[in-house]
């Protein structure tokens, strides 16, 4: 009870602070937008051996990876707020406070996994005049899995910014990481166009595991053992990857 108690208290403060600044919100959707309207529709062709003959069907395939992207990016760049609290010392003093130290990291990876999920939601509706069209049960689904793939990449970024000895090595390390993430994990363009090199080595990729699972979901196929693999593999790292974090948070603070 306390650690829910905890939590709660600390992601309406980190909930207050966003409200007051809803710029990042809309920051965070201006350039998925723009691949939505100026990337997507160059894709049918290329798309139509995975029978993508209309713009609706290219739409289908695209929009779950490009709402990959946001969360994946998004949230592995989460951590360069965290260091501006721990410049601040606002870390240092919520650690000398009763406050549970994994409830300190949930608080804020949650309040990142709403922001995450609300430009989720509105690049959804922009798509829909395009012909994107998917079940209420699949998209519930889809967005569950968005928000694990959030809350882990959250993590895993405060875990780096702990870790670090200097905030200049934030943006290489960030940038060297997500990179191939991204291009391993099919994004932009289905690995299945890929040689079978490519998609063998994608395999070990974890991310890739929740693309494959959130395109299956908007082409409405529930049962298919991609979404049950996706959310088993990034259930698997959330959990490890909060673990890690909270281990930072309570006995490590540079």
């Amino acid at each position: 009870m306390k650690l829910a108690r905890d939590t709660w208290l600390v992601f309406q403060r980190q909930l207050l602070l966003m409200w007051r600044t809803p710029i990042w919100i809309a920051v965070g959707v201006i350039q998925p937008v723009f691949y939505l309207l100026l990337f997507a529709p160059m894709l049918k062709n290329l798309l139509a051996p995975m029978g993508a003959t209309t713009y609706a069907e290219t739409y289908q395939i695209y929009v779950p990876g490009l709402l990959a992207v946001l969360c994946i990016f998004g949230g592995l760049y989460t951590g360069f707020t965290l260091l501006g609290e721990l410049k601040a010392g606002i870390i240092e003093r919520s650690r000398v406070t009763p406050v549970s130290r994994l409830a300190l990291l949930i608080g804020r990876a949650l309040r990142e996994t709403v922001a995450l999920l609300v430009q989720a939601v509105i690049i959804t509706l922009i798509a829909l005049p395009f012909g994107l069209r998917v079940g209420l049960v699949d998209l519930l689904l889809a967005y569950l899995l968005l928000g694990l793939l959030a809350l882990m990449t959250s993590a895993i970024s405060y875990g780096i910014a702990l870790v670090l000895p200097a905030d200049e090595a934030m943006a290489p390390v960030v940038n060297t990481l997500a990179q191939p993430i991204g291009l391993l994990s099919g994004v932009l363009l289905p690995l299945a166009l890929a040689p079978m090199w490519l998609q063998s080595l994608a395999k070990w990729n974890p991310f890739y595991w929740a693309v494959e699972g959130m395109r299956a979901l908007f082409s409405g196929h529930a049962g298919d053992s991609a979404v049950w693999q996706g959310l088993l593999v990034v259930g698997v790292m959330t959990v490890v990857s909060v673990s890690w974090s909270a281990r930072l948070f309570s006995t490590r603070v540079r």
